[in-house]
C-alpha cells in the first residue's frame, strides 16, 4: 500500500497510472473498513474523500470508465477476500491510519480541476459562509455557486452579479439526467485528457437534461461576499439537486441559467470536478 501515503490530493497532472493505482489501493481499504471496522469516522470519511478525487483524476487524465469499473470490481474483490485478522491488514490499516490523520484535521482544501476547481472550507464560524465553491465569469457578469451555510455541508446555492445591474427573477440549475444517459456527454471526446475541452461542450443535449428551478430568491448577503464585490442575487436549490451533482462525472459540466425580463438568459458554466471529493471532505468529524 505504498501509494496510499503520497500524493494525499490527487492534482489534474498526475499520471494516468498513478491515479489508477491511487483509487485502487483506496478503494481495497474502504471496502475493507467497510467488513472489518479498521478506522474512526474521521480517517474513514477522510478515506472515501480521497478515493473519489483518485478516480475524478484518473478519468481527467484519460483513463477508459470501463476500465476504471474493472479496476474498481478487482479492488472490491481483493478486499472481500481480506482476513481481518492478518498482518498485512492491520500493517495497511496503520499506513492508512498515518497517512489520513493529518489531512482529517485540514480544514481548507482546494480541489483544482480542468479548467476550474473548487474550494473547501469547513471550519467552524457563527456567520454562514461558503462550504464548497467556484467562481465562473460569463461576459461582464460573475458568479459564486457551491454550498454554503453555518453549520455541515450547507445549501445549494448561487450567487449572480451583473455588470449592468440587471435583476434576475428566477435561476435554474441544468445538468445531465442520469436515468436518460448512460454517460457523460463530452462532445465526442473520444479519448485522452479532457483539460482541452470548453465546459460548454460537457453538457447534454436537452433530451438528457434534468432542470432544477431554484426554489429561493433574495439579494446577497455580506457574509457570502467578498468585500469588494457588487451589489449581488442568491438562489438556492433543492437539496436533491447537490445529490445528483455529485453523482455525475467529474469531466462533466453542468450549467445555471439566470432569467430576465424579455425571455433573456444569462447562463454560466460550473466543472463538476471534485464536487463529490469536496462535499465528502466538508462531512469529515471534528476531532
Amino acid at each position: 500500500m505504498g501509494l496510499l501515503g503520497a500524493a494525499l490530493v490527487a492534482s489534474p497532472g498526475i499520471a494516468h497510472a498513478q491515479a489508477l493505482d491511487l483509487f485502487y489501493e483506496r478503494t481495497v481499504m474502504s471496502v475493507a473498513d467497510e467488513r472489518c471496522r479498521l478506522f474512526t469516522p474521521d480517517v474513514a470519511a477522510a478515506l472515501a474523500a480521497a478515493t473519489a478525487q483518485a478516480k475524478g483524476a484518473a478519468l481527467r487524465a484519460g483513463a477508459n470508465p470501463d476500465k476504471l469499473k474493472a479496476v474498481e470490481r478487482g479492488a472490491r474483490a481483493k478486499a472481500a477476500q481480506a482476513d481481518c485478522a492478518s498482518g498485512d491488514i492491520a500493517l495497511a490499516a496503520a499506513r492508512v491510519r498515518s497517512a489520513f490523520a493529518g489531512f482529517s484535521r485540514l480544514t481548507r482544501l482546494s480541489y483544482p480541476g480542468d479548467i476550474a476547481g473548487w474550494r473547501a472550507d469547513r471550519s467552524d464560524g457563527r456567520a454562514a459562509r461558503w462550504r464548497l465553491m467556484q467562481q465562473a465569469s460569463f461576459g461582464a457578469d460573475r458568479m459564486d455557486f457551491g454550498l454554503a451555510g453555518r453549520d455541515g455541508p450547507g445549501a445549494l446555492i448561487a450567487i449572480g452579479r451583473f455588470g449592468d445591474r440587471a435583476t434576475p427573477y428566477a435561476a435554474r440549475l441544468l445538468l445531465r439526467d442520469a436515468s436518460r444517459s448512460a454517460g457523460p456527454y463530452l462532445d465526442r471526446w473520444d479519448s485522452g485528457a479532457t483539460a482541452g475541452l470548453p465546459l460548454s461542450r460537457r453538457l447534454p443535449p436537452r433530451s438528457a437534461v434534468k432542470v432544477y428551478a431554484a426554489e429561493a430568491r433574495s439579494p446577497a448577503g455580506q457574509d457570502l461576499s467578498p468585500k469588494d464585490a457588487g451589489p449581488g442575487w442568491a438562489f438556492r436549490f433543492p437539496a436533491d439537486a447537490a445529490h445528483d451533482l455529485a453523482g455525475l462525472d467529474p469531466r462533466e459540466a453542468v450549467a445555471v441559467e439566470f432569467l430576465f425580463p424579455g425571455d433573456v438568459a444569462r447562463r454560466a458554466y460550473v466543472e463538476v470536478g471534485d464536487f463529490a471529493a469536496g462535499r465528502a471532505f466538508l462531512t469529515l468529524a471534528e476531532r
